[in-house]
């Protein structure tokens, strides 16, 4: 009889603890490295997301697998930043179930934007006149970060092969590489935590703790990440892709100028030649390369002049995804451009 009873007991509460196992973490999917790692960070405690654009591959040139198309048919969240990052995207998620909830983080509130520049050369004037131009929140409006990020103005066309645009440039012309701004990484973190609260109520609490620890550990790393670069904020440098604007404004590093707009698209021989000039005239410091891309290019605009070679990895390509990625990612780009610089 205390058999039976025992075994009645364990039956009635495997029956109540169902529920709770049923009504498992969403199904998340993430586009990139950067992003996967701030909704990691909020789902820290209730699940794990899956991501899309794995290992050292970029959203650029990223062709989606059986794999990617098998999660995406699954969730029910799916964070990206928008169309004009993640091209391969757009159709498959036109495709998707209605249950599934698409977050385009490109269009979230408190955003600083930055209209993409389209020359090779940034510098058409003084980098110390930091008051031409503003940064603008998606709104139109002043951005409360606006004293971090004047725009820039773009440089002058030259007729370049690369004016066939692509990726980004196809979309309002908006830079989509905004999570390297502190500030807007916060703002998308914040998205993300409603988000997630609203398809899975049950977490909301957890989503909401996470989002504010994570909001206080990028408020550190902000200033962590001012004070590494200082020491290098007067010393210009080029970069293969034009990337890092709302890190560049954020922080008042000097980017000279880029090797290509896009780098889908390989620059001409003018725009190298044009590279390799501007290289000369403003004794640049260091050329970056990336990781994902043919770094070849790197040797051909630095030959001949004293600049010196580094490595920036914008989306963490080098890096194990998770929630510690996006400090790191910023961390690294920080400490790659002052061993470059300052030797």
């Amino acid at each position: 009889m205390d058999a039976l009873r025992l075994g009645l007991a364990a039956s009635t509460a495997a029956l109540f603890l169902a529920p709770a196992i049923a009504a498992a973490a969403p199904q998340v999917v993430v586009s990139i490295k950067p992003i996967h790692s701030l909704v990691a960070s909020i789902m820290k405690g209730v699940g794990e997301p899956s991501l899309i654009v794995e290992g050292a591959a970029s959203a650029h040139t990223y062709t989606l697998k059986p794999s990617n198309a098998r999660a995406l048919e699954n969730a029910d969240l799916v964070f990206w930043v928008g169309p004009g990052l993640e091209a391969f995207l757009t159709k498959p998620l036109e495709t998707l179930p209605a249950k599934a909830k698409i977050v385009d983080l490109d269009d979230v509130d408190g955003l600083t934007k930055l209209t993409f520049r389209e020359g090779g050369a940034f510098e058409a004037h003084d980098h110390g006149e930091h008051g031409e131009g503003e940064a603008h929140d998606e709104h139109g409006h002043d951005s409360a970060e606006a004293e971090h990020a004047p725009e820039a103005e773009p440089a002058e066309e030259h007729g370049h092969e690369e004016h066939e645009h692509h990726g980004e440039h196809e979309h309002g012309g908006t830079d989509m590489h905004l999570w390297l701004d502190p500030a807007n990484a916060k703002a998308m973190a914040g998205a993300i935590a409603k988000h997630l609260a609203a398809v899975d109520p049950d977490n909301a609490p957890t989503y909401e703790a996470n989002a504010r620890t994570l909001e206080a550990e990028i408020d550190t790393l902000d200033a962590e990440i001012k004070t590494t670069v200082a020491p290098v904020l007067d010393t210009p440098f080029v970069v293969f892709h034009d990337a890092y604007q709302y890190f560049e404004k954020r922080y008042q590093v000097r980017v000279a100028g880029s090797i290509t707009v896009s780098p889908e698209t390989m620059p001409g021989a003018e725009r190298l030649s044009e590279m390799h000039a501007k290289i000369k005239e403003l004794k640049a410091a260091c050329v970056f390369a990336e990781p994902q891309f043919e770094p070849r290019l790197i040797k051909v605009v630095t030959e001949g002049t004293n600049a010196k070679t580094g490595t920036l990895d914008p989306e963490g390509g080098a890096l194990t995804e998770g929630p510690e990625l996006y400090g790191q990612l910023m961390r690294n780009l920080a400490t790659s451009m002052v061993d470059c610089l300052g030797q």
